[in-house]
């Protein structure tokens, strides 16, 4: 079994450890700044191996050079975003398998809030790194791409097993749920689980990871009818002050 250790940085980031036992190899996802990823990592005697990077926005790679410099770990990145992210060792796609140890990761195309977006996907350990493409009960804004792009992405991620976890990139939970309540405001699943993120973030706690599951229940933008809808909801979303 994988180990998994949530670091949060900057103001709402999260960067994730994944460490396998068997091999002792641990992979940094995105890292937004490399002090608490090493700190973390020496914390628990884990040897940065790898670098998986889902996009290029800097609060996603910022950390790739120092913790490279300081463990000699190789960086994986997108192929389509090659040009932007310059620490990169090796870049894949859609289609391609990332190993972590004995353990493989299957790279998924979701392009739209970056053009070259990726996320990866570990089936055997029912868990996926999406980045900034799913939030808990939200998605990521089109900067550089289509509502019908994050689309196709919500219908394929929806696809997943139930039970899978959502890793995903930003303590976003609290102000995507004030919104879907106004986009769904029948959904008693969403307004119980708002009830749960609210307590939970008055005590300080994560609200994610998330899961499939739940996000199919209660993700306006998961489930979204079309990708007319999706970007109606996208627009109201950023113009929301709620």
């Amino acid at each position: 079994m994988i180990e998994i250790a949530r670091i949060p940085a900057l103001s709402d980031n999260y960067i994730w450890l994944v460490h396998e036992p068997v091999s002792g190899e641990t992979v940094v996802i995105d890292p937004a700044e490399a002090e608490p990823v090493l700190a973390a990592a020496e914390a628990r005697g884990w040897a940065i191996t790898q670098i998986w990077n889902t996009h290029w926005h800097p609060d996603h790679v910022g950390g790739n050079a120092a913790i490279k410099a300081a463990t000699g770990c190789a960086i994986t990145s997108p192929e389509a975003e090659r040009d932007r992210i310059a620490t990169f060792d090796v870049t894949v796609k859609g289609g391609d398998v990332v190993h972590l140890g004995a353990l493989k990761a299957d790279v998924i195309d979701v392009p739209a809030h970056t053009a070259g977006h990726i996320a990866y996907h570990l089936p055997d350990e029912q868990a996926i790194f999406v980045g900034d493409t799913l939030f808990a009960m939200g998605c990521g804004r089109l900067f550089e791409g289509t509502a019908e792009q994050m689309f196709a992405n919500m219908t394929r991620l929806a696809a997943l097993p139930g039970e899978t976890a959502v890793y995903c990139a930003h303590e976003y939970t609290e102000s995507n749920g004030r919104y879907a309540l106004v986009a769904e405001p029948d959904n008693q699943a969403l307004a119980e689980r708002m009830e749960q993120v609210l307590a939970m973030r008055a005590r300080g706690e994560p609200t994610v990871p998330t899961t499939i599951a739940l996000e199919r229940a209660t993700n306006p933008f998961m489930r979204a009818r079309s990708a007319d809808e999706l970007a109606e909801r996208r627009a109201a979303k950023d113009n929301f002050r709620g």
